[in-house]
């Protein structure tokens, strides 16, 4: 677990520069117009919601409770991989040293060990 919370924190540090940046320096209307206006732009921006879409299928898989899980999703959709980043860590200290807890949530890798026996 330990390197996915290094990795975790290289993400939070990593987004947050990057989107101090774009709002210090960046018209996001303006700059996403024009990104817009380019067809690989287009793909950049389906493949990234694709891959927002695809991580929060994860957290709410995750998360019992259906707020929780609703507020982070529409988090993701905002603030993107800032906001993975910030999910995977707290998922890993959830989880302690448990890889199962750490991909199902708790509720879920309890069920699934009770099962075994």
């Amino acid at each position: 677990m330990k390197i996915i919370r290094l990795i975790s924190v290289l993400g939070i540090i990593a987004m947050t520069l990057a989107l101090m940046n774009g709002f210090i320096n960046g018209d996001f209307f303006v700059d996403g117009s024009k990104l817009l206006a380019n067809p690989w732009g287009v793909v950049s921006f389906v493949d990234l919601y694709v891959g927002f879409v695809l991580f929060s299928v994860w957290i709410a898989i995750r998360e019992d409770n259906a707020i929780q899980a609703f507020i982070w999703i529409v988090l993701m959709m905002i603030l993107g991989f800032f906001t993975g980043s910030i999910y995977m860590l707290y998922a890993s200290i959830e989880a302690k040293e448990d890889v199962i807890v750490f991909l199902l949530g708790k509720k879920r890798a309890d069920k699934i060990k009770d099962s075994l026996g």
